[in-house]
């Protein structure tokens, strides 16, 4: 008995198997949703103090920060209080707006409060939280 030969040559492919490409996208989700986590914002964390009256403030002002732990920060970088009231002089601002932690010192406060009037900052603002 002799069998017939089914030699048929494909002329491509019937069927695209997409599993390995799903399992690939699946991945790669994954892989960017964890790394997505350990994405750390730079910045100074203070609290502010809480405070029953509050308006808001231009946002073109030099912002000065006052970490709980008394360093100054100037444009988000470490300052002197020397080196602050240089760069206020040099800049030349109409109005400066102060962020200081509660747990800061008032001293520290206070002094970068005195240069500005020393330097005749028309309008010196400070940061606060809302509380009813």
């Amino acid at each position: 008995m002799r069998f017939k030969k089914r030699a048929r040559i494909e002329a491509g492919l019937r069927q695209i198997d997409i599993v390995p490409l799903i399992d690939c996208m699946f991945l790669l989700l994954v892989f960017f949703m964890l790394t997505s986590n350990f994405v750390v914002i730079p910045g100074v964390n203070i609290q502010l103090p809480k405070v029953l009256t509050a308006e808001s403030v231009d946002t073109r002002t030099l912002t000065i920060i006052i970490s709980s732990e008394d360093i100054i920060y100037v444009e988000d970088k470490p300052q002197s209080i020397k080196d602050t009231e240089a760069m206020i002089k040099k800049g030349k601002f109409s109005s400066i707006f102060i962020k200081a932690d509660r747990d800061a010192s008032f001293g520290i406060f206070a002094k970068i409060y005195d240069i500005c009037k020393r330097l005749e900052i028309g309008k010196i603002s400070y940061a606060t939280t809302y509380d009813e």
